[in-house]
């Protein structure tokens, strides 16, 4: 009988001592009858050595620094690095995985051989009040990412052979600015190699909260929307999908009061897409019809991002 496959969990995190505690115990007490190793990474702030204290019989904690490139993705590489375990899993600080999760998601690596990486819905929390979003897909393709970001694909939801990370189509990449939609490109990166498994039940609980350390930097989340379609030339074969990108950063300009650029990038989007609405929601914006922050709330409350 074939042992159950050991289960490294990375979990990088800045300043968030109490939902990064409660990230751990969600963890450690998955039904996976292997072992699991939790690290927590931490980025740009003091390590609490206590974290390791939550250790047990086949569940250990460690803890370390970021010593790669400041941010999330470098934190994240900095724990693949760190972790055994023939499966790596991410988890971020402020989430929790549901009873089920990992179980479920091992047995769903181990139907399909050639699979790569499995995901899963997620429920969102935003306000207390819960949203399920959960993608009626089997298989994802590059070309399903590209004509959609598929936000139900969070970080926290990923479960990935670490042979894929260390030889295969590889680490987080610590190229982009800020770290801002590295998620995305890893999903694009790792779906170029194998389409991606993912399961049709809300396995993770994902908060969204104003101290989200992307929700006022627009000029780190232009700048690194612009680094993706230079990265993906396959966007050109899906106008919709890049005009999703380009409606994003033409409300992200119009957020940071770049009024001229906002309407340049809304009117690159609408040659692409004349139904795409971040163009029109970039233009109120621009035109101080809307706040940023509003449309943000409104979005956020359905469980939906910009």
């Amino acid at each position: 009988m074939t042992a159950p496959p050991t289960v490294g969990v990375v979990v990088p995190t800045r300043d968030r001592p109490e939902l990064l505690r409660a990230a751990v115990r969600a963890i450690l007490d998955q039904d996976h009858p292997g072992a699991i190793e939790v690290v927590a990474v931490y980025d740009q702030s003091e390590p609490d050595r206590s974290l390791a204290d939550l250790s047990r019989p086949g569940r250990r904690v460690r803890v370390i620094r970021n010593d790669r490139t400041p941010g999330l993705a470098g934190a994240r590489n900095a724990g693949t690095l760190a972790v055994d375990g023939e499966l790596v899993a991410f988890c971020d600080d402020d989430d929790e995985w549901l009873p089920g999760k990992l179980a479920a998601q091992v047995a769903a690596l181990a139907a399909a051989p050639g699979a790569q990486f499995v995901s899963c819905g997620i429920r969102v929390s935003y306000d207390g009040r819960p949203v399920d979003r959960v993608l009626h897909l089997d298989r994802v393709t590059l070309a399903d990412l590209l004509r959609d970001r598929m936000t139900e694909l969070h970080p926290s939801t990923f479960l990935i052979r670490a042979a894929a990370l260390r030889d295969g189509f590889g680490l987080v990449d610590e190229e982009i600015p800020g770290s801002y939609a590295e998620d995305y490109e890893f999903l694009l990166r790792a779906a170029r190699s194998a389409p991606l498994v993912n399961l049709r039940t809300p396995y993770v609980l994902v908060r969204w909260h104003k101290r989200s350390y992307f929700a006022q930097r627009w000029d780190t989340i232009s700048a690194a929307l612009q680094w993706l379609l230079d990265r993906y030339p396959e966007f050109a074969t899906e106008p919709a999908g890049e005009a999703r990108v380009t409606g994003q950063i033409a409300f992200a300009r119009a957020a940071s009061g770049d009024r001229r650029d906002a309407l340049r990038w809304a009117r690159r989007t609408l040659r692409h897409n004349l139904r795409e609405p971040r163009a029109y929601l970039a233009l109120a914006v621009a035109g101080r019809v809307v706040r940023p922050d509003a449309v943000l709330r409104a979005l956020h409350r359905r469980g939906r991002g910009i």
